[in-house]
Protein backbone atom coordinates (compact mmCIF):
# COMPACT_ATOMS: atom_id res chain seq x y z
CA UNK A 1 0.00 0.00 0.00
CA UNK A 2 1.45 3.64 -0.82
CA UNK A 3 2.03 5.64 1.72
CA UNK A 4 0.74 9.22 1.90
CA UNK A 5 1.27 10.84 -2.14
CA UNK A 6 2.07 14.27 -2.19
CA UNK A 7 -0.11 14.96 -5.48
CA UNK A 8 -2.56 13.32 -7.98
CA UNK A 9 -3.28 14.20 -11.23
CA UNK A 10 -6.86 13.86 -13.32
CA UNK A 11 -5.21 12.88 -16.46
CA UNK A 12 -6.49 13.64 -19.75
CA UNK A 13 -9.78 14.17 -18.73
CA UNK A 14 -10.77 15.93 -22.30
CA UNK A 15 -10.14 12.46 -23.53
CA UNK A 16 -12.12 10.12 -21.09
CA UNK A 17 -14.59 12.76 -21.93
CA UNK A 18 -14.57 11.89 -25.66
CA UNK A 19 -17.65 12.28 -27.07
CA UNK A 20 -19.52 14.80 -23.83
CA UNK A 21 -20.51 18.48 -24.16
CA UNK A 22 -18.60 20.35 -21.79
CA UNK A 23 -21.48 20.53 -19.28
CA UNK A 24 -20.92 16.65 -18.94
CA UNK A 25 -17.62 16.39 -19.13
CA UNK A 26 -17.09 19.52 -16.24
CA UNK A 27 -20.31 17.08 -14.03
CA UNK A 28 -17.12 14.04 -14.52
CA UNK A 29 -14.54 16.22 -13.35
CA UNK A 30 -16.63 17.84 -10.42
CA UNK A 31 -17.55 14.02 -9.50
CA UNK A 32 -13.87 12.89 -9.38
CA UNK A 33 -12.75 16.53 -7.87
CA UNK A 34 -15.11 15.26 -4.85
CA UNK A 35 -13.33 11.76 -4.55
CA UNK A 36 -10.03 13.78 -4.39
CA UNK A 37 -10.87 16.20 -1.98
CA UNK A 38 -12.06 13.76 0.70
CA UNK A 39 -8.90 11.79 0.13
CA UNK A 40 -7.03 15.06 0.73
CA UNK A 41 -9.32 15.31 3.32
CA UNK A 42 -8.45 12.47 5.17
CA UNK A 43 -4.70 13.11 4.59
CA UNK A 44 -4.24 10.44 2.17
CA UNK A 45 -3.30 12.83 -0.13
CA UNK A 46 -1.66 16.22 -0.12
CA UNK A 47 -4.03 17.58 -3.12
CA UNK A 48 -4.67 17.30 -6.46
CA UNK A 49 -4.43 18.41 -10.50
CA UNK A 50 -5.24 18.13 -13.86
CA UNK A 51 -2.66 16.96 -16.48
CA UNK A 52 -3.88 17.82 -19.51
CA UNK A 53 -2.59 17.41 -23.16
CA UNK A 54 -4.81 19.74 -25.22
CA UNK A 55 -8.11 20.33 -22.68
CA UNK A 56 -6.67 23.95 -22.39
CA UNK A 57 -5.77 24.70 -25.62
CA UNK A 58 -9.28 22.69 -26.94
CA UNK A 59 -11.31 25.10 -24.40
CA UNK A 60 -12.83 21.93 -23.08
CA UNK A 61 -12.04 23.39 -19.91
CA UNK A 62 -10.15 26.85 -18.61
CA UNK A 63 -8.43 27.43 -15.62
CA UNK A 64 -11.12 29.70 -13.72
CA UNK A 65 -13.40 26.74 -14.23
CA UNK A 66 -11.07 24.37 -12.78
CA UNK A 67 -10.94 26.19 -9.84
CA UNK A 68 -14.51 26.62 -9.76
CA UNK A 69 -15.45 22.86 -10.12
CA UNK A 70 -12.55 22.35 -7.22
CA UNK A 71 -14.36 24.74 -4.86
CA UNK A 72 -17.75 23.23 -5.56
CA UNK A 73 -16.27 19.72 -4.56
CA UNK A 74 -14.59 20.96 -1.79
CA UNK A 75 -18.01 22.49 -0.46
CA UNK A 76 -17.53 25.03 2.50
CA UNK A 77 -14.30 23.71 3.33
CA UNK A 78 -11.03 25.14 1.02
CA UNK A 79 -10.10 22.91 -1.97
CA UNK A 80 -6.94 21.04 -2.30
CA UNK A 81 -6.50 21.73 -5.99
CA UNK A 82 -3.05 22.85 -6.60
CA UNK A 83 -1.41 21.40 -9.52
CA UNK A 84 -1.56 21.95 -13.47
CA UNK A 85 0.37 19.86 -16.10
CA UNK A 86 0.47 21.01 -19.84
CA UNK A 87 2.59 20.23 -22.69
CA UNK A 88 5.42 22.97 -23.00
CA UNK A 89 7.38 23.02 -25.97
CA UNK A 90 8.84 25.08 -29.22
CA UNK A 91 6.40 22.42 -31.15
CA UNK A 92 3.40 23.28 -29.09
CA UNK A 93 4.37 26.86 -28.43
CA UNK A 94 0.81 28.54 -27.77
CA UNK A 95 1.11 28.55 -23.75
CA UNK A 96 4.79 29.80 -24.58
CA UNK A 97 3.68 33.03 -26.53
CA UNK A 98 0.50 33.72 -24.36
CA UNK A 99 2.46 33.84 -21.37
CA UNK A 100 5.22 36.25 -23.03
CA UNK A 101 2.12 38.28 -23.93
CA UNK A 102 1.09 38.37 -19.90
CA UNK A 103 -2.12 35.95 -20.19
CA UNK A 104 -2.79 32.16 -20.81
CA UNK A 105 -3.47 29.32 -18.55
CA UNK A 106 0.19 29.22 -17.00
CA UNK A 107 -0.82 33.18 -16.14
CA UNK A 108 -3.90 32.46 -14.56
CA UNK A 109 -2.56 29.14 -13.01
CA UNK A 110 0.20 31.15 -11.72
CA UNK A 111 -1.81 34.03 -10.73
CA UNK A 112 -4.24 31.34 -8.98
CA UNK A 113 -1.22 30.14 -6.41
CA UNK A 114 -1.18 26.64 -8.83
CA UNK A 115 2.39 24.68 -8.98
CA UNK A 116 2.66 24.49 -12.89
CA UNK A 117 4.72 21.84 -14.39
CA UNK A 118 5.65 21.63 -18.51
CA UNK A 119 4.79 18.06 -19.68
CA UNK A 120 6.83 17.20 -23.79
CA UNK A 121 9.55 20.06 -23.39
CA UNK A 122 11.20 17.83 -26.45
CA UNK A 123 7.42 16.64 -27.50
CA UNK A 124 8.55 12.71 -27.69
CA UNK A 125 12.12 13.66 -29.11
CA UNK A 126 9.86 15.12 -32.26
CA UNK A 127 11.43 18.61 -31.26
CA UNK A 128 15.22 17.23 -32.03
CA UNK A 129 14.94 16.81 -35.65
CA UNK A 130 13.99 20.68 -35.52
CA UNK A 131 17.13 21.89 -33.76
CA UNK A 132 18.99 22.55 -36.60
CA UNK A 133 22.76 23.93 -35.68
CA UNK A 134 21.66 27.54 -35.99
CA UNK A 135 18.47 27.34 -34.36
CA UNK A 136 20.52 25.78 -31.11
CA UNK A 137 22.98 28.62 -31.49
CA UNK A 138 20.22 31.34 -32.04
CA UNK A 139 19.10 29.97 -28.10
CA UNK A 140 22.28 29.57 -26.97
CA UNK A 141 25.84 28.93 -28.17
CA UNK A 142 27.31 25.84 -26.54
CA UNK A 143 24.43 23.67 -25.68
CA UNK A 144 23.07 20.51 -27.45
CA UNK A 145 19.82 20.46 -29.29
CA UNK A 146 18.05 18.59 -25.95
CA UNK A 147 19.30 20.93 -23.72
CA UNK A 148 18.78 23.99 -25.86
CA UNK A 149 15.08 22.75 -26.50
CA UNK A 150 14.63 22.29 -22.67
CA UNK A 151 15.84 25.74 -22.18
CA UNK A 152 13.35 27.31 -23.68
CA UNK A 153 10.46 25.36 -22.45
CA UNK A 154 12.15 25.73 -19.05
CA UNK A 155 12.46 29.54 -19.77
CA UNK A 156 8.65 29.93 -19.81
CA UNK A 157 6.89 32.74 -17.68
CA UNK A 158 4.96 31.16 -15.15
CA UNK A 159 6.41 27.80 -15.61
CA UNK A 160 7.77 26.25 -12.00
CA UNK A 161 8.58 22.47 -13.31
CA UNK A 162 9.72 21.55 -16.27
CA UNK A 163 9.11 17.16 -16.22
CA UNK A 164 12.03 16.04 -18.24
CA UNK A 165 13.74 12.54 -18.47
CA UNK A 166 17.42 11.30 -18.81
CA UNK A 167 19.23 8.21 -20.30
CA UNK A 168 22.20 9.24 -19.00
CA UNK A 169 23.90 10.89 -16.32
CA UNK A 170 25.57 13.06 -19.05
CA UNK A 171 22.31 14.03 -20.50
CA UNK A 172 21.33 14.90 -16.82
CA UNK A 173 23.75 16.86 -15.78
CA UNK A 174 23.46 18.59 -19.69
CA UNK A 175 19.91 19.46 -18.77
CA UNK A 176 20.85 20.72 -15.33
CA UNK A 177 23.22 22.67 -17.04
CA UNK A 178 21.12 24.47 -19.08
CA UNK A 179 18.16 24.96 -16.85
CA UNK A 180 20.60 26.79 -14.07
CA UNK A 181 20.44 29.98 -16.09
CA UNK A 182 16.89 30.57 -17.85
CA UNK A 183 16.86 32.49 -20.82
CA UNK A 184 15.46 36.25 -20.32
CA UNK A 185 11.78 36.66 -21.38
CA UNK A 186 13.29 39.38 -24.42
CA UNK A 187 15.84 36.24 -25.31
CA UNK A 188 12.14 33.58 -25.06
CA UNK A 189 11.03 36.40 -27.03
CA UNK A 190 13.02 36.39 -29.95
CA UNK A 191 13.14 32.83 -30.30
CA UNK A 192 9.48 32.16 -30.39
CA UNK A 193 9.09 35.45 -33.06
CA UNK A 194 12.31 33.90 -35.13
CA UNK A 195 10.35 30.56 -35.32
CA UNK A 196 7.13 32.05 -36.39
CA UNK A 197 8.83 34.38 -39.15
CA UNK A 198 10.12 30.80 -40.70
Amino acid sequence: MLGRVDLVFVHNPEYHGHGLDRTALHWRMREAFTALEEFSQAGRIGGYGVATWTGLTSEAFTVPELLALARQAAGPAEHHFMGLQMPVSLIMDDLIRRALGGGGPLVQAKDAGLITFGSAPLHGGELLEAMTPELVNFIRPGLSAAAAALLTAGSCPGLDVVLTSASTREHWDDAAKALAAPLTVEELRRVTDELAAE
